[in-house]
């Protein structure tokens, strides 16, 4: 036990280590604040489809040869978020089916073009790497983190000044727009600032785990709890922590940091699933 807290000591002392625990808690912070609005809409799977498309993106940007494929990412996944906002409200493509199409076709362009046209010994690494996370987090950039900080901070900023505007889309869409608030814009921006997550947790987890990074703490929140206020605060300290313990582990241990942050998560939402059916069992 000593020689793990001396261990994580000395890493602490590293400010790429420090950069990436911010980073993480960010992240993690942005992810929850939106994912119980996803769960309830059941929009859980938007997220898995844009990730998909921002791995496209990322390719472009590394057959393009730039330095920080962030604003290429993070254009292009934004641009596709909208796309398939209104695509999924044509009659003729159902939701679901846009968001197969587009994540899809994305994932297979973005690998077809990395094949192709990239200079890498190592494509195999590098998908890898941009699919599961790997060790990016640990590698990041002054500006990255510092664009990861201005994107969390007005993520942020929009749940809390639309708070009441995304509660009653979440709940009661139609009585929304009945009553003269223009849930489409409401819907729209949703769309955007999710886009902007799954951009800032790509560095993170990956492309192919940002959906459970998203939803796993709202599901283990909604085990026990039941308002929407108190899931989405439960949910925001859940991910928080889980992403924290992940990071910790993966840098002791050695694992990848993704796949850690998400197995920390499942425990918990085995644990609270544990705690809600004792709760349940209790009431009745």
């Amino acid at each position: 036990m000593a020689n793990w807290l001396s261990t994580l000591s000395n890493y602490l002392g590293y400010s790429f280590v420090q950069y990436a625990l911010i980073v993480g808690v960010l992240i993690a912070l942005c992810s929850s604040l939106l994912g119980v609005t996803l769960v309830l809409k059941r929009y859980s799977f938007i997220g898995d489809g844009l990730s998909h498309v921002a791995f496209g993106a990322m390719a472009i940007a590394a057959v393009m040869k730039l330095t920080n494929d962030m604003p290429v990412t993070l254009l292009v996944t934004v641009l596709c978020a909208i796309l398939l906002l209104r695509t999924g409200q044509n009659a003729k493509i159902k939701g679901d089916a846009a968001i197969a199409m587009i994540s899809v076709g994305s994932l297979a362009i973005g690998y077809l073009l990395m094949n192709v046209f990239s200079a890498s010994s190592n494509i195999s690494g590098d998908v890898c790497t941009t699919l599961f996370g790997s060790t990016s987090i640990l590698t990041l950039t002054a500006f990255e983190v510092w664009m990861s900080v201005g994107l969390s901070v007005a993520v942020i900023l929009f749940f809390v000044l639309f708070y009441n505007r995304i509660f009653s889309v979440t709940f009661d869409e139609s009585f929304s727009k009945a009553t003269g608030q223009k849930t489409g814009l409401y819907n729209l921006l949703i769309a955007v600032v999710i886009a902007v997550i799954i951009v800032l947790a790509m560095n993170l987890v990956g492309s192919l785990l940002i959906s459970a990074l998203v939803i796993f703490p709202a599901l283990s929140s909604m085990r026990v709890l039941k308002s929407f206020k108190s899931v989405t605060i439960c949910s925001a300290i859940l991910s928080i922590l889980c992403t924290l313990l992940g990071m910790l582990v993966s840098i002791l241990a050695g694992t990848p940091v993704g796949s850690t942050i998400v197995a920390v998560d499942i425990l918990v939402f085995i644990l609270f699933s544990i705690v809600g059916n004792v709760l349940v069992g209790k009431k009745a």
